[in-house]
């Protein structure tokens, strides 16, 4: 799958997550979703290639690198915090829904009804 038609199905549920808001920001081309005032997604074209930016928990951020060779640190953010994910053979949409719920939840400290 892609990362365009990846980052399209991100952008459908995080805009529906409760208290989510999207900033567009043109220079540099970020769109930034947040909840609570805080970032929990960020979107952008690296150069040649479309990303999503996703809060992540360490642990699982480390183990998320190790298992999917399309997801990689957070560009341009803390390592350690953040990954980056790509389309390719290892991210499916199930997988992209996952880590944009498991980034909504670090961030807004709750988890969204109905998932």
């Amino acid at each position: 799958m892609d990362t365009l038609e990846l980052q399209g199905i991100a952008n459908d549920l995080a805009v529906n997550l409760p208290g989510a808001d999207v900033e567009h920001r043109l220079d540099p081309n970020w769109d930034l979703y947040k909840v609570r005032g805080k970032v929990f997604m960020l979107m952008t074209d690296l150069p040649g290639r479309p990303v999503m930016i996703l809060k992540a928990d360490p642990d699982k951020a480390v183990a998320l690198r190790g298992q999917y060779a399309d997801i990689t640190p957070g560009y341009h953010m803390n390592k350690k915090h953040w990954i980056t994910v790509e389309g390719g053979d290892t991210v499916d949409e199930k997988l992209v829904k996952q880590l944009v719920t498991d980034s909504y939840q670090l961030v807004a400290g709750e988890r969204p009804a109905g998932f």
